[in-house]
């Protein structure tokens, strides 16, 4: 999803996603990277999450990169958490 992009809705696939506008709706797929001024506001089910932007939403990853200026709120539940820089995160 392009910059300035912006989609309303679930997003549900086996290979990787990028998202550098704005998602309303929960996503699923291999790979989820999140990009500079990415929003997402919904659930996110991956096995990498590469988070540069911002996530409302819970999300169930197997490994979590978070990135200096990244933003997420919500539930991370994950098995390895890598952090790098300055993150904004309010999670359980």
């Amino acid at each position: 999803i392009g910059a300035g992009c912006h989609l309303d809705g679930d997003l549900k696939t086996d290979h990787t996603v990028q998202i550098h506008g704005t998602v309303h709706g929960n996503i699923s797929a291999e790979t989820l990277v999140i990009g500079r001024g990415g929003i997402v506001i919904g659930n996110v089910n991956t096995q990498t999450l590469f988070l540069h932007g911002k996530l409302e939403g819970d999300a169930i990853v197997n490994i979590a990169n978070v990135f200096s200026n990244a933003q997420m709120v919500g539930t991370l539940s994950y098995q390895t958490l890598n952090i790098t820089g300055n993150t904004g995160l309010e999670c359980k």
